[in-house]
């Protein structure tokens, strides 16, 4: 019998929307809510044995030992689709000039998403869109996403139901990333204005950087955001799960 679904969200200030949604649809469940990995690691072992974990827009990576504890399953809510595993999906899918984006819904195992996919949301990229608004509308789409699957996560202690689809793509990391961001001395204007467009975010805490004659210099200027929130268009199979 599940009795408990352990959240792990990116910040502390998901959680209440998060549960409510499943406690509604079950309002027998408890809840364990953490942000970190020691929050996890101090949630009691015969607690494990009846929860199911749910983390959402977490980096935590969570142990193959912990993950094999919990006895209703354990998934991850990622904010990329499939195409863009890893860290910082709608950065990349920027630079590369993908037309289409979306969140995923995974089985987690020991390597970071890797495991089955169990649902999907995608929708057409915005012309013009920033990195900032891309972000905001996949957290949207991650959220609906969360929302179509509550129910079955929080009434159907079963495995949920794998779709066919598979992960592809390469699995960007922070060091990829930290790498996009150190720009060459002989950068061309094209792929200066790439860069430009996919990486140059504070909110990472990575800036563009290039070093000339040992002298390293920082890209300082405010990347350019949209005015208006962008009209968004789903495929016809944007909703499968």
């Amino acid at each position: 019998m599940m009795k408990t679904i352990i959240l792990l969200t990116g910040v502390a200030s998901q959680q209440f929307a998060l549960t409510e949604l499943l406690k509604a649809h079950n309002p027998s469940l408890s809840f364990r809510c953490s942000v970190t990995a020691d929050d996890l690691a101090a949630i009691e072992p015969e607690v494990l044995r009846d929860a199911r974990l749910l983390a959402f827009t977490t980096s935590v990576i969570v142990p193959e030992s912990m993950l094999a504890a919990f006895g209703h399953g354990a998934y991850n809510f990622h904010p990329g689709p499939p195409q863009y595993p890893g860290w910082a999906p709608a950065h990349f899918a920027l630079y590369d000039g993908a037309r289409t984006f979306g969140a995923t819904a995974h089985v987690m195992a020991a390597p970071v998403d890797a495991g089955p996919i169990v649902g999907v949301e995608s929708f057409i990229i915005p012309d013009k869109i920033s990195v900032r608004g891309l972000e905001q509308i996949a957290y949207v789409r991650l959220a609906h996403l969360f929302w179509r699957m509550s129910r079955d996560l929080a009434c159907d202690p079963s495995p949920l139901k794998e779709l066919d689809i598979a992960w592809c793509g390469i699995k960007s990391t922070r060091r990829m990333y930290r790498e996009m961001c150190e720009l060459p001395a002989g950068i061309s204007a094209g792929e200066l204005a790439r860069r430009i467009r996919a990486f140059h975010d504070d909110f990472r805490g990575i800036p563009l950087t290039v070093s000339l004659h040992g002298i390293r210099f920082q890209l300082a200027t405010t990347a350019t955001q949209t005015s208006e929130a962008p009209q968004v268009v789903s495929p016809p199979l944007a909703a499968v799960s």
